[in-house]
């Protein structure tokens, strides 16, 4: 018979947002007359920009032309939006970036999961606690843990906790790691990283020879003109990092998918051996034999939010979902409960009250007031005791969503 992949029996439950979805459509089954109003799972509710949808509507029309017809495209990307994701997102910082350093996607998680294929099992991975599921769920399917504890965490894995003591950013790991996952604006907590701070995570890999893998998917919701939007504005960083972006939350494209990883070609690795290999021509190697490219329609359709009308159109979009962070944020503090995030992010990172187990708090909030956040236990051991609210939901249901709230209290 066959053989299995044993890694995959190492995950200790299903996925995160699955086992939510599950648990709310078994309360449906019995309640079906509740409105069930979720702050949880972080997607997108605003319809895409008018810019996007008039871009997406000439290329169809166009596809069914001759001259405008698309079949295979590159699988790095069309140039007509690599070019602007260099000079908008990249040069209007300050950051110089080539062509070939960028490679178009059909999304941050997925990059964020496969990137991994590039280096070797037996490097040490450094996780933030509580992470993003993927980053730890995609290793331990590769081999590249043990197995887990009581706690759900893994070995060989060095856990970095993210506390209210150090303002949910991790420390600097007493204990050496080869690969390090940092996500900021972060989910699930809402916390940023200053200058400072990522100045102190670039040159720690430099005297390690590590690699930084920085999830910026949330960075269009940066409101504070101090803190960086790239790890790349960090002198060096080029050296030691590799940058996953999206436009699932900048521009609604959660259901449209195309994203984009950076990889510095001045970022290097060791064979066993100690020769010097690039890594971007090792993600290009897999890119190129794994993916066919981003559809052509999706890269029309990201190429026109950086237009000018597009720009104006996913901020107004985004201020939405900020307005809706606020008035979370502003309502669970009034109440009395202790909450981070919301400034700068779109989540609300809250503390359970009494000590509340995660899970427990979030079937309360379901089955009594029918409003759903996620468990902080789901993200890893030290975001027990802890809720999420995502801000992605119509200002409507958060204002109701809130009004229950303080019924509750």
């Amino acid at each position: 018979m066959t053989r299995i992949n044993e890694n995959f029996l190492k995950l200790r439950t299903g996925y995160l947002f699955a086992e939510i979805g599950r648990r709310v459509k078994e309360f449906k089954a019995k309640h079906p007359e509740s409105k069930v109003i979720s702050l949880g799972i972080g997607d997108v509710t605003e319809p895409l920009p008018a810019a996007v949808t008039d871009a997406l509507q000439k290329a169809v029309r166009g596809m069914g032309t001759d001259a405008g017809f698309r079949g295979y495209g590159p699988e790095q990307g069309y140039p007509f939006l690599i070019d602007k994701i260099i000079e908008n997102d990249f040069n209007a910082r300050g950051v110089e970036l080539q062509a070939d350093e960028i490679f178009v996607s059909d999304g941050a998680k997925c990059d964020c999961a496969n990137i991994q294929e590039i280096f070797d099992l037996h490097n040490t991975i450094a996780l933030a606690d509580p992470v993003y599921p993927v980053y730890v769920d995609t290793n331990v399917m590769a081999g590249r843990t043990g197995d887990s504890g009581e706690d759900g965490r893994y070995e060989k894995i060095v856990y970095m906790p993210c506390i209210e003591k150090n303002q949910f950013v991790p420390d600097i790991p007493a204990q050496r790691a080869d690969i390090i996952y940092l996500c900021f604006p972060n989910n699930p907590t809402g916390a940023t990283a200053g200058r400072e701070q990522l100045s102190r995570w670039v040159e720690y890999a430099r005297q390690n020879d590590a690699v930084i893998l920085f999830d910026a998917a949330y960075e269009a919701f940066i409101t504070d003109p101090d803190i960086p939007h790239s790890i790349y504005e960090i002198d060096s960083a080029k050296q030691v990092a590799i940058e996953f972006r999206s436009f699932s939350k900048t521009a609604g494209f959660t259901g449209l998918r195309c994203a984009y990883t950076v990889v510095p070609k001045q970022l290097k690795g060791r064979t066993s051996g100690g020769k010097e290999v690039s890594f971007n021509k090792l993600w290009h190697r897999r890119h190129g034999t794994k993916f066919n490219g981003a559809s052509y329609l999706s890269q029309v359709a990201a190429a026109a939010t950086y237009s000018v009308d597009g720009k104006a159109q996913y901020k107004k979009i985004i201020d939405t979902y900020m307005s809706n962070a606020k008035l979370i944020h502003d309502c669970v503090t009034e109440l009395g409960y202790r909450a981070y995030g919301g400034n700068n992010a779109p989540y609300i990172w809250m503390k359970t009250p009494n000590g509340t187990d995660s899970w427990e708090f979030f079937e309360h909030l379901l089955r009594s007031i029918q409003v759903i956040g996620t468990p902080g236990s789901g993200f890893g051991a030290a975001g027990e005791g802890y809720l999420r609210f995502s801000a992605f939901a119509k200002p409507k249901d958060v204002s109701e969503a809130m009004e229950r709230f303080r019924k509750i209290k």
